[in-house]
């Protein structure tokens, strides 16, 4: 919990205040959480109210159970009086409970005295729970009986519950003021789930990130950095958001509230679709990746993404998570990289992408100890957000995460089960030698290591944190930290691969926006990123289950998106529906006159293949060595 010394909660909010996502803030660190739903389902054809009851529904972890209480309101005091002391228990919300309540399907009913017994239930309640509710005292009085019956119930369900409560919480715009707090000192932890505007730039530029990457993991109270200037984002580069500064630099935490995609832009460049000038169908399942860059770029017409950087994570695990992979296999796989050999290389070269290679610490054997200290989390989850901070700073429109390390699978089959309930040997690959052969001596090692590592941790806290660091690894924190990075700066992250998938699971406790900024183009067979992607909600676009190892996959179809974006945005409208002139037509539908055009400038004159220089440039700056070509200039606008 964020607040010592208090059992029980009310946060009171006005309508898109803010109060729901800080109140799962506060028991974000809980390993169970019973979310206790109060509202009706409401009108089938209010496809509105159904896309707030999912948007809820999506940000809850894949830990926490669901109970609904709308079929009878009085069963919510029984349920609450039922808890356990070891349980912890988020009601939200009291306004959906007032509404059954006062249902005319519920009537005759004492509201009064269902009223009473809530609060009595509360104040005897011996679970963490806390409890949302609206706060309309301070809008008009209704004009209809209804409205006022309602206002008038809701009034006095809020002063008995918050008087049975030990602490009072009330969000304005975001932020957390303590109407009545416990004893003990509330700590800065909810207040800092409301966002903290970036420092102003200086002459136009963004703020160099903090340079030092290592000392950055000591614990420090937010509560203690001074409020920093605001200033409002008018480029797609500039930061959309930030965190709590401390001396030590940032603090990623539970419930941060980091931007999304456009909400309109994706569905009308769909829409957009249906009207241009094609002879077939159109795009297909792909109308979907149009639909995504549109909503990640603020544009029906979105541009090809030109700037590419592929962060290739370099972290082994120790123990059997590794079994049945030869020693320094990984190593030689970086090493490829970034010397510009290898399947990766190669096709980063062929897409114009740059490569960057990311070491991060070795994980220890999660079935016997814990794979990260809760320093090396911090450390890793600030490394992996200013890597993306750097990309942004660079221009790129679009990163591709994907990982070489050892023991990787297992790591992510660990968070899976631990996150999602995963059966271990149902998302565990088959183990492939190098000979092409299958181990299953391997295989059930590392299914071994995976199940130990769950029960070691049986009771630990299953905090986005807490699983990093007693199974997530290195590779997987670094990954979390760009997630929540290129969140935060507006740019989109395809994954590929078991780590990136994994760090998808991870992040929602820490920021739920992060998943709607990721793209998978192909789930490989792997049926760790298959379950994850269902979980997450990415519908992969293609089907290929190429294996040529993380990144690889992805940017085999890179060239693919590219052409898709690409004629979506140039194709005009049907002349059918109001388009004008076909470009590159006279005005009767001729072909203009060929004219051989001027060559571009100097190139190379032979067509036969050409090994191309991967020497390995300077690094932009602090952090891991890098093989990064000459950025590409973007041809449209850029993709954040």
């Amino acid at each position: 919990m964020s607040v010592d010394g208090w059992n029980t909660v009310l946060v009171l909010g006005g309508t898109r205040s803010g109060k729901s996502e800080f109140a799962e803030s506060l028991v974000s660190d809980a390993p169970v959480v019973r979310y206790v739903a109060t509202a009706p389902e409401g009108d089938p054809q209010d496809t509105e109210w159904a896309a707030r009851l999912a948007a809820h529904r999506a940000r809850r972890p894949g830990s926490w159970t669901t109970e609904e209480t709308a079929g009878d309101p009085r069963r919510l005091a029984d349920v609450i009086a039922a808890a356990e002391p070891n349980e912890t228990l988020l009601v939200d919300d009291l306004g959906g409970w007032v509404t059954v309540l006062l249902d005319p399907a519920h009537q005759p009913a004492d509201d009064t005295e269902t009223i009473a017994e809530l609060a009595t239930a509360v104040r005897g309640c011996l679970a963490r729970l806390v409890l949302v509710s609206p706060e309309v005292g301070l809008s008009l009085v209704p004009t209809t009986p209804v409205g006022r019956a309602f206002t008038d119930a809701l009034g006095a369900t809020n002063r008995a519950v918050a008087d049975a409560c030990d602490a009072v919480v009330l969000v304005i715009a975001g932020q957390p003021a303590w109407l009545k707090a416990p004893d003990a000192a509330v700590t800065a932890a909810p207040a800092a789930t409301a966002p903290v505007a970036a420092p102003p730039a200086v002459n136009g530029a963004t703020p160099e990130p903090t340079p030092e990457l290592v000392d950055l993991s000591a614990a420090a109270d937010p509560a203690a950095a001074p409020p920093l200037p605001v200033e409002t984002a008018t480029d797609w580069t500039a930061p959309t958001t930030a965190l709590p500064m401390v001396a030590t630099g940032l603090v990623i935490q539970p419930g941060m509230d980091l931007p999304m995609p456009d909400e309109y832009a994706g569905p009308q460049a769909v829409e957009r679709l249906a009207t241009l000038d094609v002879p077939g169908a159109g795009l297909g399942v792909l109308d979907r990746l149009v639909g995504f860059a549109a909503a990640t770029q603020g544009t029906v017409t979105p541009a090809a993404w030109n700037s590419v950087r592929v962060l290739l994570l370099n972290g082994d695990h120790e123990g059997g998570a590794a079994a049945g992979t030869r020693p320094g296999e990984s190593a030689r796989r970086a090493g490829q990289a970034r010397a510009g050999r290898g399947a990766l290389a190669r096709l980063a070269a062929e897409c114009g992408a740059s490569l960057q290679v990311v070491d991060a610490v070795t994980a220890g054997p999660m079935e016997h100890e814990p794979a990260l200290t809760g320093e090396q989390v911090e450390s890793a989850l600030r490394y992996g957000w200013r890597l993306a901070e750097e990309a942004a700073e660079a221009g790129v429109q679009l990163l591709v995460l994907a990982a070489c390390g050892a023991g990787t699978e297992a790591a992510a089959a660990a968070v899976l089960a631990a996150t999602a309930g995963a059966e271990p040997p149902a998302v565990l690959g088959r183990v492939i030698t190098e000979n092409g052969e299958i181990d299953d001596a391997a295989w059930m090692r590392r299914c071994a290591a995976v199940r130990d590592a769950l029960h070691r941790t049986r009771t630990s806290p299953r905090g986005a944190k807490e699983v990093l660091a007693e199974l997530g690894g290195g590779d997987v924190a670094i990954a979390t930290g760009v997630l929540l990075g290129a969140t935060a700066r507006r740019i989109p992250v395809m994954l590929d691969g078991p780590v990136g998938v994994a760090a998808g699971l991870v992040s929602r406790d820490l920021a739920g926006q992060a998943r709607h900024w990721c793209l998978l183009a192909d789930h490989g067979g792997d049926p760790a990123v298959k379950l994850a992607a269902d979980i997450l909600g990415l519908t992969p676009l293609l089907d290929l289950r190429l294996d040529l190892g993380e990144g690889a996959n992805a940017l085999v179809a890179l060239p693919m998106l590219r052409s898709v974006l690409a004629l979506a945005a140039a194709l005009p409208t049907h002349p059918s529906l109001g388009g004008g002139d076909v470009p590159g037509e006279d005005a009767d539908g001729d072909e203009p006159d060929f004219a051989e055009p001027e060559p571009a400038g100097p190139g190379p004159t032979s067509t036969e293949p050409q090994e191309p220089d991967f020497a390995e440039p300077e690094p932009a700056g602090p952090g891991p060595a890098s093989t990064e070509p000459e950025e590409q200039p973007a041809s449209g606008p850029r993709a954040g």
